[in-house]
């Protein structure tokens, strides 16, 4: 589509610190498999922390939210959902599972994009899977509570024919050696939310094709931290970036960059937080209290000893309780309500 044409592509130029992202992203790439092979029991542990961590960000994103404890409940298969937004969630899940499962036989395809979407609204009274039926506006709430239309996607009418010239466009640069698919991906991701081509669910979708696309350039940090929360909490960057570089997309005359560098920090941070937590869990005692204290500062709201416990896989309650308590003295955290009820809130 707009950002994958030849000469669309031909007429993108990088600065040296860009190119220093991309070098840094296969740097982090190259310790995959040496974590793999070596901390198999801790990146297990990861990888559950990061499924129930995904479900959730992805639907808060959109409005969709359940207790934690209903969630953790929910995409570890052991609880049914009992309402909209758990049904919400429970598809996600399952698109999510296919995805980590699949993604590497996975084409960037229209048939896989529908797959995904229809897996996504399984438990809903509305099938999914269908391109919209009529026109959607992308809205943009004020602080006043007044609305502003602030994109206005390919038409329904359109929309059939801009996906297949997506899809084509994609494996065409994709398949190029010319195109890096470190380029190629995010922008395959941009093109798509320009398009919207669903009527609910795009930004889901959206997160869902980061995953499956990063999976197949083998890039798999995706697996143990979640990007939706990494994206969750960039989310006034996230809604920025889109912003600027879809100004001027249906002409061809927008800039991708701003979106490419977000997409690029997003990876970095992810693979730097992978690294960091692999490490603390890897070094013994001392290496668990600085886990919990980067556990700590990942949350963004108010906490209890079960969330942190969750995000800190082979690290004692006591040692947990420990450092909290040594926070607190530092006036880092403080803790409101008692007993299951009480909630720690960071301080900065």
């Amino acid at each position: 589509m707009k950002s994958l044409t030849p000469e669309f592509l031909d007429a993108l130029t990088f600065s040296d610190r860009q190119m220093a992202s991309l070098a840094l992203i296969g740097t982090f790439q190259g310790k995959q498999a040496l974590y793999g092979e070596q901390l198999p029991d801790i990146l297990k542990a990861m990888r559950k922390i990061a499924q129930v961590e995904s479900a959730e960000s992805s639907n808060r994103i959109e409005g969709i939210e359940a207790p934690r404890k209903r969630i953790q409940g929910i995409v570890l298969e052991s609880t049914n959902p009992e309402n909209r937004p758990e049904q919400e969630i429970a598809g996600y899940r399952d698109a999510l599972a296919l995805v980590h499962e699949s993604a590497k036989e996975m084409d960037f395809s229209i048939g896989v994009i529908r797959q995904l979407h229809t897996v996504m609204y399984r438990y809903l009274p509305q099938p999914g899977g269908s391109w919209k039926p009529t026109d959607n506006e992308i809205i943009e709430r004020n602080s006043d509570g007044s609305r502003v239309v602030r994109f206005r996607p390919v038409s329904a009418v359109g929309t059939p024919h801009a996906m297949e010239d997506l899809t084509q466009g994609f494996k065409r640069a994709f398949h190029s050696e010319e195109r890096p698919g470190l380029i190629v991906g995010p922008l395959a991701v941009l093109d798509f939310l320009c398009i919207h081509p669903f009527s609910d669910g795009n930004g889901r979708t959206s997160r869902l094709l980061t995953l499956q696309l990063l999976y197949k350039m083998g890039f798999e940090v995706g697996r143990f931290i979640s990007l939706e929360r990494v994206i969750e909490e960039s989310k006034k960057t996230y809604y920025e970036a889109l912003r600027v570089s879809s100004e001027g997309w249906h002409e061809g005359t927008h800039d991708p960059h701003p979106w490419l560098n977000y997409f690029w920090g997003v990876l970095i941070r992810a693979y730097s937080e992978f690294s960091d937590r692999v490490g603390a869990l890897n070094r013994g005692a001392g290496g668990k209290a600085a886990q919990v204290r980067k556990a700590v500062n990942r949350m963004t709201r108010p906490f209890s000893l079960s969330d942190l416990q969750a995000e800190c896989p082979g690290i004692s309650l006591p040692t947990i309780k420990r450092e909290l308590g040594a926070m607190k003295e530092e006036g880092l955290v403080m803790l409101t309500g008692r007993g299951r009820g009480a909630k720690w809130s960071r301080l900065d």
